[in-house]
């Protein structure tokens, strides 16, 4: 069933030959020089801007389930260190989000879920044999300011990262908007 996605190319179209784009037009580099790295929660899309006052074009933008950086040179880290070289990033700020879904990530629970959706069994003892640890790949944080906290060493620590860069540690609150600062560098 594609009626989501027919209804959003549908708007799409009328977007484009209206020109609605317009208001929205900025070049690849980002205006405060900042790159906000946060969940990929539902909930932050709109609320997380307007509640730094930024807009499209200021910052650039990586997300993720819980704002986690574990390896250091994950997908994520590889994003920010293409964004301070190639586009003048100066600063980043990690923002996770209290009531976070990684918060209460049940990995032993995850391969049943996902024999559930359909992934064959054989699969995933396939992948148990070949050494991926489900709890290792997925688990999530006991609290979110420990996990922040985390993200920010990773990032702060990586051999590749400029000493200028300043690394933040936010977490917000999906209700309110309300940002409370768990580390931040002056």
């Amino acid at each position: 069933m594609t009626v989501h996605l027919d209804e959003m190319l549908a708007f799409n179209k009328r977007f484009v030959e209206q020109k609605d784009y317009v208001p929205y037009e900025t070049n690849s580099v980002p205006n405060k020089k900042m790159i906000v790295f946060t969940c990929m929660e539902s909930r932050l899309i709109e609320l997380l801007l307007r509640s730094l006052n930024l807009k499209n074009g200021d910052v650039k933008m990586i997300k993720n389930a819980g704002a986690i950086i574990r390896k250091p040179f994950d997908s994520v880290m590889k994003s920010i260190l293409v964004a301070v070289y190639e586009l003048q990033a100066e600063e980043v700020a990690v923002i996770g989000h209290y009531d976070c879904g990684m918060s209460h990530m049940d990995t032993e629970l995850l391969p049943e879920k996902m024999i559930e959706k359909g992934i064959p069994k054989e699969t995933i003892d396939a992948l148990k044999h070949a050494g991926i640890d489900f709890d290792d790949e997925f688990h999530g944080f006991d609290t979110v300011e420990e996990s922040v906290q985390q993200s920010v060493n990773v990032i702060r620590n990586h051999p590749l990262l400029p000493e200028y860069v300043k690394v933040h540690g936010l977490v917000i609150d999906p209700g309110t908007g309300g940002v409370d600062v768990v580390t931040r560098e002056v």
